[in-house]
């Protein structure tokens, strides 16, 4: 039986769709260097339910000399590698992919809260001999360079099967790209890291020609177009370069020619989102790349879309139990649908017919907010096992890799945070523990033998199933009553046209628009959007609360949900006018945004002013009133395509805690 589900008040929260990916990258080792959304998305609700994911090719293979076996036995060789004999094979990438019998992990293998301790040689075929064991047969990997982890698992790879030829583990080589000024204040995302870009290329190129029987796949990129990627993010256009180089290369003898090349990426990203990110340069990299790596989250969305996460009313007589199985049914079919939505847009598009992979989905075993309780009550063992199972049925019945996030907890994705969501999204614990989705393996003896840390692998929870049930809660009750958004709206007014009057009411109840007044509420409702796995925001009784976040970023705002931005031009010379109080001692920024991501007719600008200790502005206990002129702010805006009125945003150290504003106004 699962525990009590515990009604809690529901937030309003931004519709969002995509995730946070949460693959290792290019940042610092405080967290995971993935997620800030901007702009908004518009994914809605899906079934998910019908689709037969028939756009691969792989699905056709028998496995060939490989054991393959779907209780993922092992020949049990020990654990420096050392497994005997046997015959030597060397797959396509077409055998590869979509081919149930070469099961494919993101593999981090970090055992520390810092990536600068990073594993041994020992260690990580210690790891291989692990994932081997449960059926694993590709591997996706994040840097080139700047550690030594993706070169070492070459090398661990490649000397097991010095000692076993017929020793099977293949690679997704991960290339991080980054925007110039990237994890600054001041990110250029129109052009890139031209020199750590480089040396990942650079060094992909000699990795893959010193190991063309593993690396068969090479992946530009991870998140690197998505728009809520705020502190490093690129156009799709310097993806789309680093792409068509690489297949020229390979075209000219550079690369072996067996090597296929893709980005991955949000499912919004490639064209299963907004219409912000539906351009000639996308459409290009469809073209180009050899398949589709796509990204879906359902575990974020719990929190950030939960339209398909919430308990409805005719659910609600249901045992705790039985909520949860149907919630991750729905979690299934949500994540498909996204798939669905990308393979629309390509098929709608008319663009080359490419095989879509998953290149990364997973769900978190542990989270102290947002996914826990309280919160969307997401993160559990028990919710993983259904998550993982209802995944690898339908890829494997329709021929689609999927690439699960991931085999063990890395604690250098929070680092400052234990029991951050973004730690524990492993299969195994680092002490070598098999989460509950793989207690069938551990009872039917797959890693007798096996070790990692020197320790056997065993059971979390002791293997006490009802002790892990009683963690289990089930998802909310569907008590929101809203969408996340304001409701105050000047309906004789189109977003786009001119804002006429003196003064423009983000939210304050003391500015009440009348006919001889000359003030205005937005033209149409505002999203408020936390941006994704960073912060918290909702807006209740005219206060716009921000809890910001504890890692390498966080961000938040209120957005016009609208195709077109506020025209706000007629308030350059003047003023945003807002009452602030806070507890937190964060340095963050303040202002608005106009344009949109990635779209180059509309380029994003964040026009802004920090606050914080060291600022000459800086928030305490008590409200404080700021006037704060446009120009200060401007940063090169569009004034007339606003589309944040106000955002929140930290790139350095902050600690959790609050920061509230009200009587949010624009004042000419």
């Amino acid at each position: 039986m699962l525990a009590n589900i515990k009604l809690l008040p529901i937030i309003l929260f931004a519709s969002f769709l995509g995730l946070q990916g949460c693959g290792g990258g290019g940042g610092s080792d405080t967290s995971n260097p993935s997620n800030p959304p901007v702009g908004n998305t518009d994914g809605g609700t899906t079934d998910g339910g019908t689709t037969d994911g028939g756009t691969t090719d792989g699905g056709t293979t028998d496995g060939g000399t490989t054991d393959g076996s779907s209780d993922g036995s092992s020949d049990g060789g020990s654990s420096d590698g050392s497994t005997g004999g046997g015959v030597a094979v060397d797959r396509s990438p077409a055998e590869i992919l979509g081919n149930p019998q070469f099961q494919a992990i993101s593999y981090g293998g970090y055992r520390s809260t810092s990536r600068s301790n990073g594993p041994s040689i020992t260690d990580i075929k210690e790891d291989l001999q692990i994932m081997s064991a449960m059926g694993i047969r590709v591997l996706r990997t994040y840097n080139t360079s700047g550690y030594p982890f993706a070169a070492n698992t070459l090398q661990a790879i490649s000397e097991i099967k010095q000692a076993d030829p017929s020793f099977e583990m293949y690679v997704m080589l991960g290339i991080w790209i980054s925007c110039k000024n990237a994890w600054t204040n001041a990110p250029d995302h129109t052009q890139e890291d031209l020199v750590n870009n480089t040396r990942e290329i650079d060094t992909a190129i000699d990795l893959v020609n010193d190991y063309p029987d593993i690396v068969k796949f090479l992946a530009v990129g991870n998140e690197a177009m998505v728009q809520w990627a705020t502190s490093y993010y690129v156009v799709p256009e310097i993806i789309l370069n680093h792409v068509n180089s690489l297949q020229d290369l390979k075209a000219n003898g550079g690369i072996p020619a067996d090597t296929w090349i893709t980005s991955s990426d949000n499912f919004a990203s490639w064209g299963g989102g907004g219409g912000e990110y539906h351009n000639a340069d996308l459409n290009a990299l469809i073209n180009a790349v050899d398949f589709v790596s796509l990204h879906t989250y359902p575990f974020h969305d719990t929190h950030y879309n939960p339209v398909f996460w919430h308990v409805p009313a005719d659910e609600e007589n249901l045992s705790d139990e039985a909520k949860t199985e149907a919630a991750m049914l729905r979690a299934k079919n949500y994540a498909i649908s996204q798939y669905q939505a990308t393979k629309s847009y390509i098929d709608s598009k008319s663009l080359s017919s490419k095989p879509i992979h998953i290149g990364e989905t997973g769900w978190s075993t542990i989270a102290n907010w947002q996914y826990g309780n309280p919160g969307s009550n997401a993160a559990d063992e028990y919710k993983e096992k259904l998550y993982f199972d209802h995944m690898r049925e339908w890829t494997d019945q329709n021929g689609i890799s999927m690439f699960y996030f991931e085999a063990f907890n890395e604690p250098w994705k929070d680092s400052s945070n234990s029991q951050g969501s973004e730690n524990h999204f492993g299969l195994f614990t680092v002490e070598g523990e098999a989460k509950y989705a793989l207690w069938d393996m551990v009872d039917n003896g797959v890693f007798d033998g096996l070790t990692r840390g020197g320790s056997a692998i065993t059971k979390t929870y002791d293997g006490n199933e009802q002790a892990l049930l009683n963690a289990v809660y089930a998802p909310p009750m569907d008590t929101s009553g809203g969408n996340g958004s304001t409701s105050n709206v000047n309906d004789n007014r189109t977003a786009g046209e001119l804002v006429t009057e003196s003064t423009y009411v983000v939210d304050d109840s003391s500015l009440v628009p009348s006919g001889s007044n000359s003030i205005t509420y937005p033209s149409s409702t505002l999203l408020v959007n936390p941006w994704e796995g960073t912060s918290e925001l909702s807006l209740s009784d005219g206060v716009v609360t921000v809890t910001t976040g504890t890692g390498e970023w966080w961000g938040a705002a209120l957005e016009i949900e609208s195709s077109s931005g506020e025209n706000l031009s007629g308030f350059a010379n003047g003023k945003l006018v807002f009452d602030i109080k806070g507890a937190t001692a964060s340095t963050f920024a303040l202002g608005f945004q106009s344009g949109l991501w990635g779209n180059s007719s509309r380029p994003q600008v964040n026009n802004f002013v920090r606050f914080g200790p060291s600022q000459t502005r800086s928030i305490t206990s008590s409200w404080v009133t700021y006037e704060i002129p446009v120009s200060e702010l401007n940063k090169g805006a569009d004034l007339a395509d606003v589309t944040s009125l106000i955002y929140f945003m930290g790139v350095s150290s902050f600690d959790g805690k609050t920061i509230e504003v009200r009587n949010i106004s624009y004042r000419k």
